[in-house]
Parts: structure tokens; C-alpha cells; sequence
């Protein structure tokens, strides 16, 4: 099959978050059991009720409790939504060496091109194991990759994430957190301010603490290959009060932060907590509650590595760094060397008329199939 034929049939499949992954993890199942692989599959149902599911397949080696591999190529089965008013979110279609459709980019693509890769080789040749990683829930918080680090299901050498990354081998990332920030205060009539205290107000004076704390980030562990260089921080969303005659009795902050390597995740919230402590001290009925939802560290695999030099001089590029969040932090959690890389731009991510260009997918095929025969091919 080609990989456009391949990449067409993936698109069709709705595997959008919200909905069960199912019927993209059974015809990736079907695809790797029918070109020699053993598959295992970790099903569960997620906090909606629906049913999800992430899928090990393994091909020279043993499928068991905890399989090992040399080489692990991952990639994500669902996608990010799409407005109703794409009439081809699910048909793939061509323009001018494009191929356009919800996931072409993210992350399709680089699933198409991992199985046309595997599906090239001949796998009675291999000589270490080789790995499938096919995870559910990427896209809103990497919880399928979680559940697998969790049940310590694989230990692998060496792994290849998929992402639109162009092409780029991306050998670091920034981490990637998420609080909930609920502040109190005391309902009452606007006319009379002194009745009551202003949850708003509150929250306000918090958040020029937080744009503080933002600010000082940007001199506290900078690393020059990212852009931007160091820890970022953003108060992304503000609810509060009842109506515009009440003292608000409750504001609620969601701030996002996204921290360099070698940066504890905790760290900025630990820079939050001082600052709602130093509020206390000039506020003694000040209520504040701070909640982390969402607390990844940042990953990064040394320059040196084998598999980095191995991409870089199939690529013909430097390796760089990635702000977004990606499933290289479980990859390396279970034991790998771990490199984000994959056709498509993520700047075509995530909107209207996604695509992936064509001679990217062809190239990121024969990336894949020359690490497979470097990693799993020889004694």
C-alpha cells in the first residue's frame, strides 16, 4: 500500500479526543499483526466513561509483562478537533504537493511513514527488538503515554516520537505544566466595599505578582537553543463574580508555565505559593487556594547520543529544541535515548486545512527505515 493510500485511510477515521481511539488503535493492530509484529493492548476507559486504548507492538523480541526494544517509533492516534465547517476534515485531499486533512500533520503523517517504513524491511532480518508505540490522549495531556510509564509496560533503547517537526530531529523540550488558582473573597453590595472583599481585586494584586515571577524567569536558567530562552508563564484564563453589583465572593486564574531542562516543574509553582504567602502576610483574611493539574517535566536527550548524530546526518540538520509538549518525557522515563521528529510543520497544526507536504512523508519513511536497519539490523 502506499503511503498516501496509507495516510488517507488514517485520516478517515474520526480519532478526534473526545472520542473513543478504538477503531484507529484495531487498524493499526491489523496493519503490524499482518507484517509479522505481536502486539499487546492497554485498554481504559477515560474520566468521560469512553472507551481508549494504547497499543505495544514488537517485532524481534518477546512480547511480555515488560518488553524490551532497541528501537521504539511512537506516535499519537488522536487528534485535535475540527470546525464543522471542513467538510474534508476526513478526506484527504491534494493541492500543489500537499495533503490536506485533520491529523495529516498531527500526527498521521508520521504514523503512515513508521508503517510504510516497517512494512520495507524484512523483519526475520532483525537482530535486536523493534518497537510500535501507538498512544491515545496526546493532545490533552499525553495521558495515554502516562498510563504506560505507569504500568512500566516497555523498556526501550532508543526512541523516535512523532511530531510535525519538519523534518528538524528535536533532541530537547520544554516541560509543561497547568494550576487552577482560586481566590476568596467576601460577597456584599458594591455601594458599601467595606462590607465585603473583592475576590477580584485580590486575584489582581496576585496576578502582578505572577507577571513578576514571569519577568524573572527570563534571566533564570537560560538555555540560548531555545526559543524563547527560558521558562515562559501565562495566566490564560480569569473567571470571576456573580454580577456588576456584587462584590465578587470568588476569582479562579488558570496559568500555564513551561519550564526548561534541568528546571523542576515544581519550581515555579513554589514561586506562586511565596507569592500568595506574601499576600497573606499583608492581608490577614486572604484566601487562596493553589491547584496543580498538570505537572511535566521537560526532556532532553544528550547531544552526543547516538541516535541524535544518526538523525542529524540523515536529516542533513542540526538537532534543535521544541517549546511544545510532546510524549519524549515518558519515552525517556522508560529508558530511552529520545528524539521528537516527524513530516509537516506543527504551525499547520491544529487549524482549518491542515496538511502535510508530500515529500516529507516519502523522506520521513526512508528516515525511519535506515534507523531500523542501523538500531535493529545489525549484530
Amino acid at each position: 500500500m502506499t503511503i498516501e493510500k496509507t495516510l488517507a485511510e488514517l485520516v478517515a477515521i474520526n480519532s478526534i479526543s473526545s472520542n473513543s481511539n478504538v477503531e484507529m488503535i484495531s487498524y493499526l493492530k491489523a496493519r503490524v499483526e499482518a507484517a509479522g509484529f505481536q502486539t499487546r493492548e492497554f485498554p481504559y476507559t477515560d474520566e468521560r466513561g469512553v472507551q481508549k486504548a494504547n497499543l505495544i507492538a514488537l517485532a524481534g523480541g518477546v512480547v511480555s509483562e515488560r518488553s524490551e526494544a532497541e528501537l521504539a517509533l511512537v506516535g499519537h492516534t488522536d487528534t485535535v478537533p475540527f470546525h464543522a465547517a471542513w467538510a474534508d476534515a476526513l478526506h484527504l485531499t491534494e493541492r500543489e504537493g500537499k495533503l490536506f486533512g485533520r491529523g495529516s500533520c498531527d500526527t498521521k503523517g508520521f504514523i503512515a511513514a513508521a508503517l510504510t517504513a516497517v512494512e520495507s524491511v524484512d523483519l526475520k532480518n532483525l537482530t535486536r527488538p523493534l518497537a510500535l508505540v501507538f498512544t491515545a490522549d496526546e493532545e490533552v495531556g499525553c495521558l495515554g503515554a502516562k498510563r504506560l510509564l505507569e504500568a512500566r509496560a516497555l523498556h526501550v533503547s532508543n526512541a523516535i516520537v512523532g511530531e510535525p517537526t519538519s523534518l528538524q530531529p528535536m533532541r530537547a523540550g520544554k516541560g509543561y505544566c497547568l494550576a487552577e488558582i482560586i481566590v476568596r473573597g467576601r460577597e456584599g453590595h458594591s455601594a458599601y466595599p467595606s462590607v465585603g472583599a473583592s475576590a477580584i481585586f485580590r486575584a489582581a494584586r496576585l496576578v502582578t505578582s505572577i507577571e513578576k515571577i514571569a519577568e524573572r524567569l527570563k534571566s533564570e536558567d537560560v538555555r540560548a537553543d531555545f526559543d524563547p530562552p527560558y521558562t515562559t508563564l501565562n495566566v490564560g484564563l480569569i473567571q470571576g463574580g456573580t454580577a456588576k453589583n456584587i462584590i465578587a465572593g470568588e476569582c479562579r486564574l488558570t496559568f500555564e508555565w513551561r519550564p526548561v531542562p534541568g528546571q523542576r516543574a515544581q519550581h515555579v509553582l513554589d514561586l506562586v505559593n511565596e507569592a500568595v504567602a506574601e499576600q497573606r502576610a499583608l492581608e490577614a483574611d486572604f484566601e487562596c487556594e493553589v491547584k496543580a493539574a498538570r505537572l511535566d517535566e521537560a526532556s532532553e536527550t544528550p547531544a552526543e547520543a547516538t541516535l541524535v548524530r544518526l538523525l542529524e546526518e540523515q536529516t542533513g540538520r542540526a538537532a534543535g529544541t521544541v517549546a511544545f509538549g510532546t510524549e519524549a518525557p515518558q519515552m525517556i522515563s522508560l529508558g530511552a535515548h529520545a528524539v521528537v521528529l516527524g513530516p509537516g510543520n506543527i504551525r499547520v497544526a491544529h487549524r482549518t486545512d491542515e496538511f502535510v507536504p508530500i515529500a516529507d512523508l516519502h523522506q520521513c519513511a526512508e528516515i525511519l527505515r535506515h534507523a531500523i536497519e542501523h538500531f535493529c539490523m545489525r549484530d
